[in-house]
């Protein structure tokens, strides 16, 4: 039983006129009737009483009606949303990301997308670290990654959507708590919370460049496994952090004071990421929206 026989029965039955059937399907009527009789001989009866003043359903074919809309509604649905899919109007975007300062823009970007493009799924990957999060987008697990990295592979576009500056979380209790700026040479001796320090860390290079330049090797007395969790032992009195703008602006804590550094280092920026060569329809208009939602600073 196929499509194009089903169509055909159905301008027939609702026609009860050959004749009529195959004007409405932009057919002659003899493969209108070839059809009927294929039809018939694949269900294994009769579906329609002929006589040369007119056309009846028999029993079985005023059955197969019913059956026939539901199939063919269906057909013309999937169609739908194949095209849909094809154009991007529906599908899933996986969008990784790292840290504190990052959940904002995320829970905008996926608002947003469910507003303008209801057919797509945005599905929300927290890491630890962003070079996870690019190390997943290289490989195909996710589709955007959030992070800041000093180098993008070949193969990889990005964007940048923060420029962003160092700030030093202190203990509230600290006495340079209140002085809103700092410099890497007041911090000698000082105890610090940092993250880990694995390949490609900015800010591990950045706090290992502004203290070498201080004159000093940081005390690291404690590595969190994210920003969170520096930001509560800082809060704890455990020692100081290096971080970002982003992080003093999203994370709370009246335990915390966040000061400026004022060292000059390399700039640091939060960018998004994604494979040029990706084939996911859905990309694009995620990716188009992002621009809008985060308009960057390119």
């Amino acid at each position: 039983m196929e499509i194009q026989q089903l169509k055909v029965f159905l301008a027939v039955a609702e026609e009860l006129h050959f004749g009529r059937a195959a004007q409405r399907l932009h057919m002659a009527q003899p493969p209108v009737s070839r059809t009927v009789r294929q039809l018939e001989s694949d269900v294994g009866t009769d579906l329609f009483v002929r006589s040369t003043r007119s056309v009846q359903l028999t029993a079985a074919g005023m059955a197969l009606v019913g059956s026939a809309r539901e199939i063919l509604a269906a057909a013309e649905r999937a169609k739908a949303a194949a095209l849909a899919a094809g154009r991007g109007e529906v599908g899933i975007v996986k969008l990784a990301y790292a840290g504190a300062s990052t959940h904002v823009l995320v829970g905008v970007l996926a608002r947003e997308v469910r507003k303008a493009h209801p057919g797509i799924e945005m599905r929300l990957n927290s890491q630890d670290f962003a070079l996870p999060a690019l190390a997943r987008v290289l490989r195909g697990d996710v589709d955007v990654s959030l992070g800041r990295w000093d180098f993008v592979p070949a193969g990889v576009e990005s964007r940048i959507i923060v420029e962003e500056h160092l700030v030093l979380a202190v203990p509230a209790s600290h006495p340079l708590a209140d002085h809103g700026e700092v410099r890497m040479g007041d911090l000698a001796g000082e105890p610090f919370v940092a993250l880990p320090p694995h390949e490609g860390s900015v800010l591990s290079d950045r706090l290992r460049r502004l203290s070498l330049g201080a004159g000093f090797d940081p005390d690291i007395v404690q590595r969190a496994p994210d920003s969170w969790t520096a930001m509560a032992l800082v809060g704890a009195e455990v020692g100081c952090s290096l971080t970002v703008s982003s992080v003093a602006e999203n994370v709370t804590d009246p335990h915390v004071r966040f000061l400026k550094v004022l060292d000059e280092t390399l700039p640091i920026y939060l960018r998004m990421a994604w494979r040029g060569d990706s084939d996911n329809p859905a990309l694009p208009p995620v990716l188009t929206l992002a621009e809008e939602v985060w308009p960057g600073c390119d």
